[in-house]
């Protein structure tokens, strides 16, 4: 299928984002997946950066850029956030826990939408919180379904391995305990864009005293239906 628009520019600039939906890019990166000359290759992404649609990581690789997330807010467009808020509350009535919800950007997982306990001990998380990738059960969720190649990476430092990610592959849900911080612990499970692509992931966190340490026995079935929920509204969306 020709997907030329006849405006070459602009089908230069959104093979580059296209290439970058999938996570951070080097330029060889983007060479390669885009098919583009390597100045072009550069001279677009380096213009897009101007324009914050694209941006760059702490290792300098190419991400996409936080106006495009504005855009989509202000048009009214991003359903996943627009539903998320009564799903993770449904969710925390459910556990009894606090809810949230993760996005990848570059090397950090972002809490992008919450419901907190309402009262006692709890774990809480504010929206826009940067967390590293390196530990807890989003982050393996949001790592367990990447290419080989970027998770091989994204498995440096981890305090979880190939073999945990495996086992999230099988389940279809993660847990932690005492894995991002001493005395918490959380179960998450993937959200899902209609191609299938790990997009976000669905949590639940709060004290060890509370979830125990095989926290999935008790929350696993209620965090999988609520991201499931979500992946639903995006597959009804992208059908209309």
């Amino acid at each position: 299928m020709d997907n030329s628009s006849g405006v070459g520019v602009l089908d230069k600039a959104a093979l580059v984002l296209s290439a970058l939906e999938t996570g951070p890019t080097t330029l060889a990166g983007l060479v390669a997946a885009t098919g583009l000359a390597r100045p072009t290759a550069h001279r677009l992404a380096v213009a897009l950066e101007h324009h914050r649609l694209v941006s760059r990581d702490l290792q300098g690789r190419f991400i996409l850029g936080p106006r495009l997330g504005e855009l989509a807010s202000a048009a009214g467009e991003d359903r996943l956030l627009a539903t998320a808020g009564p799903v993770l509350a449904r969710l925390r009535d459910i556990t009894g826990e606090s809810a949230q919800m993760f996005r990848r950007q570059g090397d950090f997982r972002v809490c992008v939408a919450t419901a907190e306990r309402m009262s006692g001990l709890r774990d809480s998380i504010p929206v826009g919180t940067q967390l590293a990738m390196t530990a807890g059960s989003a982050a393996q969720v949001l790592l367990a379904w990447e290419e080989p190649d970027r998770m091989q990476r994204g498995l440096r430092g981890s305090r979880y391995s190939a073999v945990a990610l495996a086992a999230v592959r099988r389940r279809g849900w993660a847990h932690s305990v005492g894995e991002r911080e001493a005395g918490v612990a959380s179960v998450s499970a993937p959200v899902r864009s209609p191609s299938g692509k790990v997009i976000a992931a669905v949590s639940v966190s709060g004290p060890i005293e509370r979830l125990s340490r095989q926290p999935g026995r008790l929350h696993a079935p209620a965090v999988i239906a609520a991201a499931e929920r979500l992946s639903e509204v995006l597959r009804r969306s992208g059908a209309e």
